[in-house]
């Protein structure tokens, strides 16, 4: 068990901070210190406590990300009850099945989202409030009514209990033990079944303070927060970690537009950047590879002082790109691309890749920038624990975690928590990978996505899918495999093709080109068959991968 428990670093880091920036929304005027977060957190309890939510109840959040976001998860768990954060891709039927399934008694909503909602089918929500400015939009508990839980109501109820002032000493929440659950996260994978984790204080905890040991987070830190709230790798650094060591988070709350996204850098300018490979890989693709082949201009890389020069230019354009004053960028989410990682690693560009996953809250290994050994996700966390099941001549097997990081199993589904877990209490990740000699974990794959070749080779399509993504006008790739052939789902870098006015005829030469340049790159059981060019972008999880399900069934036949 972790020694800090969750409630009191959040209750140390408001007094110790109480005149600090915490929190801010990215285009909008305002910041939030730690004491007007204090504040808010108060009146919240004061609304739970009015509408007669009691502890372990389940408090449900779903919206874009926003400093009232946050400050609704706080106030959740400091009043002992269980937060449900809900991922704002769901379509509205899901996110109703996990209100009901989690026995939400209230709902916190985005406006825009709750637009597309049906209270009437929320079987045990008592109100629902807006994350806009908490006002009810519904309420639907019998004895409700909406100047009970109205904004200026809990103001004045507010004013009346702190008539002395309100001060850090004000700021004292019962405790909870890390043992005891708080919150419960629906994923959102690549298989397309979703589960709710259960995550407790402790799993919270663990991943806390690692980072603050770690010295991720500290005081006065600048982080963008960016990637989804409700995900597991968003909420537990951009925002938890941070606002326990007592730093500044800048919530963005806008589509992922890369225009816009490098403008919040510019102007928040981050002290340390999480993000998820598809970003950098489209940053590396759009601002970088042009550079690299074009013939007037690549040929100064193959001069050595020249191609030195012109290689630091390109680390601090980057560098500026992301602010500035960063000190890593740290990757996780799924694999970044092996060319992206060695060209990066090549200008010596401060980057790290982690390894993690909901069950686990998110961490499991992690090494800084400074010590990143490349093709590796790190080393393994101090209080988390790595094996490797049944590995192949290559050392190649299904990784297999447990330790403090590790969640308490599914909610409400047993059947798939004893699925989840061996009989000695090991969690099955699903991922294929293996050790190197100083303890670095190297991913493979998706045990789940592995295909079998004609003589029973191992192929990992991920790996394929790296070198095709590379090719030109090739924007994102899947690899299936189609009567013991492998076929690739190629979808278009339409705005190449079109700035460039490629024809129909002139891409389907490029990609079987593409096909016979991916074929010289790997092995003979790994060869693609055929290219198939697919309409529109995949479908993909908040953390940015392929819901590969949606796709094993759709290679349509040369013929048709």
């Amino acid at each position: 068990m972790i020694q800090e428990n969750l409630i009191r670093l959040f209750e140390d880091a408001i007094r110790l901070h109480w005149e600090r920036p915490a929190m801010s929304d990215f285009g909008k005027e305002g910041v939030y210190t730690y004491a007007d977060v204090a504040k808010r957190i108060e009146k919240l309890h004061i609304l739970f406590s009015r509408t007669g939510l009691q502890k372990d109840d389940k408090v449900a959040l779903i919206g874009r990300n926003s400093v009232h976001w946050p400050i609704t998860y706080v106030a959740t768990i400091t009043y002992g009850a269980i937060v449900v954060p809900i991922l704002q891709d769901f379509q509205p039927a899901d996110i109703t099945h996990i209100i009901n399934h989690s026995e939400a008694k209230l709902l916190f909503a985005g406006d825009a989202i709750w637009e597309h909602l049906d209270n009437q089918n929320m079987l045990n929500v008592r109100a629902v409030f807006s994350l806009t400015d908490f006002r009810p939009l519904a309420l639907q508990y019998d004895g409700l009514e909406p100047g009970m839980v109205a904004p200026e109501t809990i103001q004045q109820l507010f004013a009346e209990k702190f008539k002395e002032g309100f001060s850090l000493y004000s700021v004292r929440y019962d405790i909870k033990e890390n043992s005891e659950v708080a919150s419960i996260n629906y994923t959102s994978g690549t298989t397309g079944f979703s589960k709710g984790v259960i995550t407790t204080l402790n799993n919270l905890a663990g991943n806390i303070t690692f980072g603050l040991s770690t010295h991720i987070c500290y005081p006065g830190s600048r982080f963008l927060s960016f990637l989804p709230l409700a995900h597991a790798y968003g909420c537990a650094f951009d925002f938890l970690c941070n606002f326990c060591a007592g730093g500044h988070t800048c919530y963005y709350g806008r589509p992922l537009a890369p225009r816009i996204l490098l403008q919040a850098f510019a102007e928040f300018k981050p002290t340390t950047i999480f993000t998820v490979p598809l970003i950098i890989e489209k940053i590396y693709k759009k601002m970088i590879q042009p550079i690299l082949t074009d013939p007037m201009k690549s040929w100064v890389f193959e001069i050595p002082f020249l191609g030195d020069a012109a290689l630091g230019t390109i680390r601090k354009r980057l560098e500026q790109a992301f602010g500035g004053e960063f000190t890593q960028v740290i990757i996780g989410g799924a694999p970044l691309n092996a060319e992206v990682e060695e060209f990066f690693y090549k200008i010596h560009f401060p980057f790290s890749v982690g390894y993690g996953m909901t069950e686990c809250a998110p961490l499991i290994t992690f090494t800084q920038a400074t010590d990143f050994v490349p093709h590796t996700c790190g080393a393994v966390l101090p209080s988390m624990q790595v094996r490797i099941v049944a590995p192949n001549p290559e050392g190649v097997g299904e990784i297999e975690v447990r330790g403090e990081n590790v969640m308490a199993g599914y909610y409400k589904n047993e059947e798939a928590t004893a699925q989840t877990f061996t009989e000695d209490g090991w969690l099955k990740t699903g991922d294929l990978g293996m050790l190197d000699e100083h303890g670095n974990l190297l991913i493979k794959g998706r045990s789940k996505t592995m295909l079998l070749g004609p003589s029973g080779q191992n192929i990992y399509p991920e790996e394929i899918e790296e070198k095709l993504n590379n090719l030109p006008y090739v924007s994102e790739s899947l690899v299936v495999q189609v009567d013991d052939k492998l076929v690739a789902l190629v979808c278009l870098d339409q705005e190449a093709s079109d700035r460039e006015k490629i024809s129909e005829q002139q891409l389907t030469e490029i990609m079987e080109n593409n096909r016979k340049e991916l074929n010289k790159m790997v092995a003979a059981y790994e060869q693609i068959n055929r290219i198939q060019i697919f309409p529109h972008e995949f479908e993909k999880t908040p953390k940015k991968s392929i819901k590969r399900f949606l796709y094993n069934n759709i290679v349509s036949n040369p013929a048709d």
